[in-house]
């Protein structure tokens, strides 16, 4: 199973609050699959809350961890203290292609350099934990045409691979429509030809759920 193509990413919007030293923290959550969307995300959310004293945010577009397209902002806080943590917290997590913004209205107490790492870190976690989170699957579609004599051997196939049958169309071959996960793909096709004698004609199309 690659990591690259398989792994666990938000399954709503989520959003968590807390209040520390008076000063409300509301930390909202989403699946993101470009960084647009995730400017997008946090444009919205920034004006859902416009009134708010600050609108801080961190992405990771990809598989959990990955640096290769991320991005982070203090959104006016003291530098350092609120877009990284919040960054170290979505990247440390088991979550990918995930934006979070924390938006802070300031209760008129300073809380201090640490006090706004750990709020804003802290509020991010906090989100982590009661995030609901579903798979995100890269897909190969294949459209297989068999003799009817194989299609037993296709079903029992299908299942040993977590391959999905989507369609089936009765000529003189059975042609069947399918997904399997792309990290299985590979040894579905080769199990594929092996059980049709390299009889199965196949065709494929990447996709993803």
């Amino acid at each position: 199973m690659s990591t690259s193509s398989r792994y666990l990413v938000p399954a709503a919007i989520h959003r968590n609050e807390q209040e520390i030293s008076r000063s409300r923290f509301i930390t909202t959550i989403g699946r993101v699959s470009t960084v647009e969307e995730a400017q997008a995300f946090i444009r919205a959310v920034a004006n859902e809350f416009s009134a708010a004293t600050h609108n801080c945010w961190a992405y990771v577009v990809g598989p959990p961890g990955d640096t290769g397209r991320i991005g982070m902002s203090d959104a006016g806080e003291p530098h350092g203290t609120a877009g990284r943590p919040m960054l170290n917290a979505l990247l440390h997590g088991p979550v990918g292609d995930i934006v979070a913004v924390v938006t802070r209205y300031y209760g008129g107490t300073k809380l201090g350099t640490g006090g706004l790492v750990r709020a804003y870190g802290g509020g991010v976690q906090a989100a982590l934990a009661t995030l609901p989170v579903t798979e995100r699957i890269e897909y190969l579609s294949m459209a297989v045409t068999i003799d009817y004599a194989r299609l037993t051997a296709l079903q029992q196939l299908c299942t040993e691979h977590e391959a999905e049958i989507l369609g089936q169309e009765f000529a003189e071959q059975v042609r069947v429509t399918l997904k399997v996960p792309d990290g299985n793909a590979h040894r579905f096709r080769a199990a594929l030809l092996d059980a049709t004698r390299g009889q199965a004609s196949l065709t494929e199309q990447r996709g993803r759920d």
